[in-house]
């Protein structure tokens, strides 16, 4: 099952809207599904976090 995410970000005074489309157990999902997104929507998170950092020092 997939489920979709978007995030407004804002960052040095400038507006990012970044979304996705996350695979999720539909088992979990059922189970809670707050949870389960929670989840994918961190890990996303720390992704972009990475994404960001690696642009601040190279740029």
């Amino acid at each position: 099952m997939n489920i979709n995410i978007k995030l407004y970000l804002h960052s040095k005074g400038t507006n990012f809207l970044q979304s996705g489309s996350f695979l999720v157990l539909k088992s979990d999902f059922k189970k809670d599904p707050d949870w389960t997104a929670a989840i994918a929507a961190y890990e996303w998170i720390q992704q972009i976090k990475i994404k960001f950092a690696a642009s601040d020092i190279s740029g």
